[in-house]
């Protein structure tokens, strides 16, 4: 009797799945954290409209008072846009092999 019914890998197949599974979680990762920014992007435009304007009309808009919370959770969602996008976004992922070329070039240009 046999106890254990074990058949034989394919091993470029499982290869090839667990990729496309890992591929797929990356992705779905992404996907979420693009949709947790838009979320929270949604609620400081909505919460920041509304007490900008209830406090602007109670009290009136001049002065830091109005704008205090928009600036401070402001700041809060700069960083959760560069935990998404990542700093990249702002230079690009090249940009520091460019600015070396650009400088390099430079000195080159001096010294001929």
């Amino acid at each position: 009797m046999e106890k254990y019914s074990i058949e034989p890998y394919k091993e470029k197949d499982e290869v090839s799945d667990f990729r496309k599974e890992e591929a797929y979680l990356r992705a779905k990762k992404k996907v979420d954290s693009l949709i947790g920014f838009y979320w929270h992007l949604a609620a400081y435009v909505v919460v920041n409209l509304f007490l900008i304007i209830l406090i602007g009309v109670n009290v009136g808009f001049s002065g830091f008072g109005p704008y205090a919370t928009a600036f401070f959770w402001g700041i809060g969602l700069v960083f959760h846009f560069i935990g998404v996008f990542g700093p990249d976004f702002f230079f690009g992922k090249d940009w520091e092999k460019r600015k070396v070329e650009e400088y390099m070039d430079k000195e080159r240009k001096n010294w001929e």
